[in-house]
């Protein structure tokens, strides 16, 4: 969906035209194979008028036939606005936001994370996904995978071989006074240690190499 900038996001607005694009998708595609089976996106996540931040061509929306209780996604990406300040979307305005490897595209995650807890209503969720930097980065910055990476992230260490690292539980801590934290998930679905060389394991059909937090709107 292409939006002027100066026009607010509408939760309501149905007009975008999905293309589904033939090959591997991105994190969210990958992502599919285990939401699907858990009933916390079915029936509480994924619930109402959302916002995706970063969706791109990999976007959520796709998905929304396996969500019933969607009723609308918004694919936030660059045409519509930059993702760092969500300018154009208004305090309280989505019941639910997602974004799957965006974060760490940011210049200030932590700017970031508060312009999209400020969009989502009290009692609505936040599901984001970031790259583990482990297991994605595997020890090389800058990142040999994305030359736009401008964080990595670790759910918690006392020191990180990455010298922009974002330690996650320092991250959301800061926001502990607007959002309850459900989950930090390390998410190496498929995801194979032993491999002699490195290489993206997203790029094949299975695997995730990422963290994921889901938190609620207080």
């Amino acid at each position: 969906m292409l939006q002027n900038l100066a026009t607010k996001v509408d939760p309501t607005d149905r007009s975008a035209q999905l293309i589904v694009h033939s090959g591997l998708g991105g994190g969210t595609s990958l992502s599919m194979q285990r939401r699907v089976h858990d009933s916390r996106f079915v029936r509480r996540y994924f619930v109402g008028y959302g916002l995706d931040v970063g969706g791109g061509q990999d976007c959520l929306a796709l998905f929304v036939e396996l969500f019933p209780l969607i009723r609308n996604v918004i694919n936030y990406d660059a045409p519509q606005g930059d993702a760092q300040t969500l300018a154009n979307v208004d305090d309280d305005s989505f019941d639910f936001l997602f974004s799957s490897h965006c974060l760490e595209h940011m210049r200030d995650p932590a700017e970031a994370l508060s312009n999209w807890i400020r969009v989502v209503r009290p009692g609505g969720h936040l599901v984001v996904a970031v790259p583990d930097e482990d297991l994605y980065e595997q020890g090389m910055w800058p990142s040999t995978f994305n030359a736009d990476h401008k964080s990595t992230f670790t759910i918690c260490k006392k020191q990180s071989w990455s010298p922009v690292s974002v330690n996650l539980f320092d991250l959301i801590g800061q926001f502990s006074h607007l959002v309850k934290t459900l989950s930090i998930n390390t998410i190496d679905h498929a995801y194979r240690y032993n491999l002699p060389a490195r290489f993206d394991q997203t790029g094949t059909p299975l695997t995730e190499s990422a963290i994921e937090f889901i938190l609620k709107k207080l």
